[in-house]
């Protein structure tokens, strides 16, 4: 099982969605829900696991880009 802690979500910066990082795996998505619930799916394809979390707990990972 992966740690959530390895999972980045950033805002995209001259985008308009948010992308997630983790294990050498990147998605995006229009929100940080649905960048984070395309990781669960991209590491489950390379045999890892990553819990489930709840959208105010996704919301909580995103990192703040510097400009």
């Amino acid at each position: 099982m992966v740690s959530v802690k390895k999972v980045m979500i950033f805002k995209i910066k001259n985008r308009k969605g948010y992308a997630a990082l983790c294990l050498d795996h990147l998605t995006e998505g229009n929100t940080p829900v649905q960048a984070y619930q395309r990781m669960v799916k991209a590491v489950k394809r390379n045999g890892y696991t990553l819990q489930e979390l709840d959208p105010a707990a996704i919301r909580g990972l995103v990192r703040i880009t510097l400009k």
